[in-house]
């Protein structure tokens, strides 16, 4: 068995993995299971959010994947998932697992942008009223968060900053909120606004943060923390600062 093409698939399943969300304790068992399935024992995985780190054994030079970008795509990681599982029980060789891995790797997200947008709109109206809001709140309350998180998507695409986007689709949300409502279009303020902000609500991060502290892994779990809060006052703040200049100008 070539120690390096081990290596090198179970940086990629890692890699896949964090990129798509997973949580850090759920990555470093997958590369651990695949290097156990080719005969490998003393395994040394280590996975934070930024990167993972891989050994065969305690003696080997560890090799270190840097991870940039993180999105969510939790068909990314059940595919990975699957291949491991055929790796663990024999039903493809090597060079197969390597070959299905690039392809999930290169493969594009299963939603498009478009997808995406219709459904946070769908998403924001449903939970405006879920939060206690009427039906006239649903219809102003879905076009704003399908909006807001088109904004997002071009904010993010022009700077690269998820939680700088996140500040202005927000300030994008207080603005469109409170027009409706002025114009008569919703009778509730605060439950459209509610409704519109819950695309952006990091949840995913929150949970992956709680899951990883729980397992003990106290750096990822308190640093994915870290981001959650920071989206969530990010998100907070823009709406603040919308109301602050119309209360300035009023």
């Amino acid at each position: 068995m070539n120690d390096q093409a081990v290596i090198r698939i179970c940086l990629l399943a890692g890699k896949i993995m964090l990129q798509s969300g997973a949580e850090t304790h759920r990555v470093e068992d997958t590369m651990k299971r695949i290097a156990e399935a080719y005969g490998y024992t003393d395994i040394q995985s280590f996975a934070m959010p930024t990167g993972v780190h891989f050994s065969i054994n305690r003696t080997e030079a560890s090799r270190f994947l840097r991870v940039s970008s993180r999105a969510t795509d939790l068909h990314k990681i059940s595919d990975v998932n699957e291949i491991s599982r055929s790796i663990t029980n024999d039903n493809i060789s090597i060079d197969e697992a390597k070959k299905r891995l690039d392809a999930v790797d290169e493969s594009r997200q299963t939603f498009t942008k478009t997808a995406q947008i219709i459904a946070a709109a769908l998403v924001s109206g449903s939970f405006t009223i879920m939060f206690g809001g009427t039906w006239p709140d649903f219809l102003p309350s879905m076009i704003t968060g399908g909006v807001a998180y088109a904004f997002m998507f071009w904010v993010v695409h022009l700077i690269g900053t998820r939680f700088i986007a996140d500040f202005f689709a927000s300030i994008l949300i207080g603005l469109l909120a409170y027009v409706s409502i002025q114009m008569g279009f919703g009778h509730s303020l605060d439950k459209v606004i509610i409704g519109a902000v819950m695309p952006l609500v990091p949840g995913l991060p929150i949970t992956n943060a709680v899951r990883d502290l729980l397992a003990g892994h106290l750096v990822a779990g308190v640093s994915k923390g870290v981001e959650a809060g920071l989206t969530a006052v990010a998100i907070g703040a823009g709406v603040a600062v919308m109301f602050g200049f119309v209360a300035l100008f009023s």
